[in-house]
């Protein structure tokens, strides 16, 4: 009887040893190393820059073209913030308003899903029929988070010849758009505004268009197509839709591509131009030039290093990769086949139901370039704020700051080591993040806090703090993502 208590005994230890390592992810690193200093160090830089040298040195590459490759064409990236500046006083009054206008876009985003559940009514689209087959084709991205018109931009040329300008990159839009004259009401933008009386190539489309018939929201005024784009936050443009030469870097050219041509606009887009939407709908960039892939890499805000904004190419063989679901009921976002979150190699308790998009097109996962702190549902948040705090409890904590709600005191540290957070996907994939991706600087004083957030939506997504460094690659054609680390 006693043996038989010893063996049930030992099966059982043996038993909830396999549970235990079941729940811990294989080869798994399970710490990290953040350094202080140097993240310090880059709050600083906002407040360092010369605009006119960099303003300068910025029309200088305009018409300058360099290739990576025999059939790739790449263009000199500049960050936002190293040719415009900021007009904040200190580094945590610049992070409080990137977080607020952060909030907004979580809005506007939300707001577009909550429209879809209460089924609102769209056609579906058909991808636009133009003339330029997409192959390699690059184009600039700049951190434009201090100027409150997006988190990142891209140095485009509208029309013939080209005005050069600024426009944001948005994965979560469709419509491209550009402030147009005459205005009759305009928010200020770092270049002129455009005008089409100086364009060759500037087209207006009548409503039997097949663009103007893929609109959300149109009207027709004399044969003529008016759109109207509201992005839910309070942000909108109205104006004349139109086809219209895209120039990158001054050299290749994509003809007679849907945009509007706005001259009611207001929002959150002081500094840029107007907005290239780069989202999975029939009228985004990608769509309209038929790309079966394209990719990004987003520097660091604060930072004037440089990457590119690519369409065509594939995806690089060391990435990790995810599927890329889509939402029947909402064609434009990017949705990941995210299955679970882990903490120092610990797969944390989570029902999968929380990552799924349900039958009404409510929920899911999306990855999104406008957005800055990764937004998860409040309990999963919680689950995963908590296993981290267990991991950090040798680190001094203090107050929260605006929406984060964990936050330490790093001042007098350099080398702080930290548990791992990792993204896990339905493919068996892990996704590992550098600390610097999920413990960030709010001020220059040596606050860091933990830069997820929760959300009462349904709807989690992925931010661009979380996707620094990285090159994300959408395979469009094969429904995958990829990520490749450090290849900006």
């Amino acid at each position: 009887m006693a043996a038989s208590n010893s063996t049930s005994s030992i099966f059982f230890l043996v038993l909830l040893f396999v549970t235990a390592l079941s729940r811990t992810t294989p080869d798994a690193s399970r710490t990290t190393f953040l350094n202080v200093p140097s993240s310090i160090q880059k709050t600083l830089n906002p407040f360092s820059v010369d605009s006119s040298q960099a303003v300068k040195a910025l029309k200088q590459d305009e018409n300058v073209i360099s290739t990576s490759s025999s059939s790739s064409l790449s263009l000199q990236l500049h960050s936002r913030v190293s040719v415009r500046g900021t007009s904040h006083r200190d580094y945590n009054s610049l992070t409080l308003a990137r977080l607020e206008r952060d909030s907004a876009r979580v809005k506007s985003l939300q707001t577009r899903v909550d429209l879809v559940v209460q089924r609102i009514t769209k056609s579906d689209l058909k991808p636009i029929e133009v003339e330029f087959q997409a192959e390699e084709l690059e184009g600039p991205i700049i951190s434009g988070t201090s100027q409150g018109s997006g988190e990142y931009f891209s140095r485009i040329g509208i029309g013939h010849p080209p005005s050069q300008v600024y426009m944001v990159l948005d994965t979560g839009s469709d419509v491209n758009w550009i402030q147009c004259a005459p205005c009759a009401d305009c928010y200020q933008q770092a270049d002129p505004i455009f005008e089409p009386a100086s364009s060759s190539t500037f087209s207006p489309l009548t409503c039997e268009t097949q663009q103007c018939k893929s609109l959300d929201v149109s009207e027709c005024r004399n044969d003529t197509c008016l759109y109207e784009v509201s992005y839910g936050d309070g942000s909108y443009t109205v104006g004349d839709f139109v086809t219209e030469r895209v120039t990158f870097g001054g050299s290749s050219a994509v003809e007679n591509v849907a945009i509007g041509c706005g001259h009611n606009n207001e929002g959150l887009f002081v500094g840029a131009a107007g907005l290239l939407g780069l989202g999975g709908g029939a009228l985004s960039f990608p769509s309209q030039i038929n790309a079966s892939s394209f990719s990004y890499c987003l520097v660091d805000r604060d930072s004037d290093s440089t990457s590119t904004l690519e369409f065509g190419g594939v995806i690089l063989p060391d990435a990790v990769t995810a599927p890329l679901i889509r939402n029947s009921k909402l064609d434009t976002f990017y949705y990941l086949d995210l299955t679970g979150l882990s903490v120092a190699g610990n797969l944390l308790s989570v029902p999968p139901s929380a990552f799924k998009v349900s039958d009404n097109g409510d929920g899911g996962v999306i990855i999104d370039s406008g957005t800055a702190v990764t937004r998860l549902q409040t309990d999963v948040y919680n689950t995963l704020r908590d296993e981290f705090v267990k991991g950090t409890r040798h680190l001094p904590s203090t107050n929260g700051v605006a929406l984060f709600d964990t936050c330490y005191g790093l001042k007098s540290m350099k080398s702080v080591e930290v548990p791992t957070v990792s993204f896990h996907f339905s493919n068996g994939k892990e996704l590992p993040l550098p600390a610097k991706n999920y413990l960030i600087p709010v001020d220059s004083s040596g606050t860091f806090c933990f830069a997820f957030a929760p959300t009462s939506s349904s709807l989690s997504i992925i931010g661009n703090v979380q996707q620094q460094g990285t090159r994300v690659s959408f395979d469009l054609k094969n429904s995958i993502i990829g990520f490749s680390s450090n290849k900006c």
